[in-house]
């Protein structure tokens, strides 16, 4: 084996100005390399123009697209011929520099389009600035599904900042003991606070219970304290014990009022279960708004609440229909969630809302900031999602 080769003069010049190759030519023992990982060999006058090109000065983004050839090494590769710095001097200095005019396209209808552009009207504020229509009366409507973990907090609260935060007067009633929606919408709801329990049990009036929420302006809360997990028991022996909470909306002036103080929504957040709590929500409202989780084991349940809700119109409230449906959790990605929403579809029909709430981690965040999505990240495609689901309920109307 022959001895090993050291850089020379020359060759430590070429290590200098040779980008890190350290080579100017082949070493003596040898054969001749005409390329090193990609990189060109030297040859003559490589020397040079690799030191030029490594003391250029930062070029124009506009520069034209080839090079006079006649300018670069003859063994220069033409992949990096093309950007020869060689005869910069002689680039003309007139570049034009007019953006390429794209011609027009159809409108894309995919779901990422979409999406797309209802972040961007987001992000410009179009979407918070168009004021929502006005019901002709209050709209009374209960959240309601026994089964839990369907959304059933999450889209009353979002729901009720979106509609309030295009103008429109809304109430929550936190009838969870739980006090979920009172959290997200940071109202207080400890232990001797004036809640949802002293109206059904006490009498007291809503007025005087209510608090503004910080969320969204013309936004009042009634909230649920650990108080209202021991009012079923209380109300046991009470004469009209469904009707409670009847009479208590039937006394709030603010309720099928007239005038621009009246309220325009009143959504009723229920515990997941069909107790005495829900059986009040639904004796109370005209309305019930089904959120339905995009899994199976979420229309198992939907079957009882239909029972119960025919008992209702029956006996107690013939004036409760179902009027809206809101596929929540929704995973576009999953062969189940469009299964389900195929379900849903084919027997509510027109009554499911358009817009799915898919699965985000900022819905979930948003509670443990004491805020709604709305606010914690109104970008964020649930936010998007939400505004598009109070759009439809508003311009669907109510049942006739």
């Amino acid at each position: 084996m022959s001895a090993r080769w050291s850089p020379g003069p020359d060759e430590r010049q070429a290590v200098h100005v040779g980008l890190g190759w350290p080579f100017k030519s082949a070493p003596p023992d040898l054969p001749h390399q005409p390329e090193r990982l990609g990189w060109p060999g030297a040859a003559a006058g490589e020397t040079a123009w690799v030191g030029a090109m490594a003391s250029m000065p930062v070029m124009p983004a506009q520069m034209p697209a080839q090079m006079p050839s006649e300018a670069v090494p003859s063994d220069v590769p033409s992949h990096v011929a093309a950007s020869s710095p060689a005869d910069s001097a002689d680039a003309p200095t007139d570049v034009p520099r007019e953006t390429t005019v794209v011609p027009d396209v159809p409108r894309e209808t995919t779901p990422l389009a979409v999406a797309v552009e209802q972040a961007l009207a987001a992000r410009a504020g179009l979407l918070e600035a168009e004021p929502l229509p006005r019901p002709d009366r209050t709209r009374v409507m209960v959240v309601a599904n026994q089964k839990g973990g369907v959304g059933k907090t999450t889209t009353t609260v979002n729901l009720a900042v979106s509609l309030a935060q295009h103008g429109l007067r809304v109430l929550v009633i936190d009838l969870d003991p739980q006090g979920n929606a009172s959290t997200a919408l940071a109202i207080e709801h400890h232990r001797g606070v004036a809640s949802s329990y002293d109206a059904l049990v006490d009498g007291v009036p809503l007025a005087e219970i209510a608090q503004m929420s910080a969320e969204a302006p013309e936004l009042l809360v009634v909230p649920a304290t650990i108080d209202l997990a021991g009012a079923e028991i209380e109300l046991v022996s009470v004469v009209a014990r469904e009707n409670r909470l009847r009479k208590a909306l039937a006394a709030f002036d603010r309720i099928h009022g007239e005038g621009e103080d009246r309220l325009d929504y009143v959504l009723i957040d229920c515990p997941p279960s069909l107790g005495l709590l829900t059986l009040n929500a639904l004796v109370a409202a005209d309305e019930l708004l089904l959120p339905i989780q995009s899994e199976y084991y979420a229309l198992e349940g939907v079957g009882q609440l239909l029972e119960t809700v025919e008992l209702v119109r029956a006996n107690l409230n013939p004036d409760l229909e179902i009027s809206t449906v809101l596929l929540t959790m929704y995973d576009a990605r999953t062969r189940l969630s469009a299964a389900v929403a195929d379900e849903v579809r084919g027997h509510f029909g027109d009554r499911v809302l358009k817009t799915a709430v898919p699965r985000s981690v900022r819905v979930s965040e948003a509670p443990s900031y004491g805020q709604s999505v709305m606010t914690y990240d109104p970008t964020s495609p649930g936010a998007l999602s939400y505004r598009e689901a109070a759009r439809e309920l508003t311009t669907k109307g109510a049942p006739a």
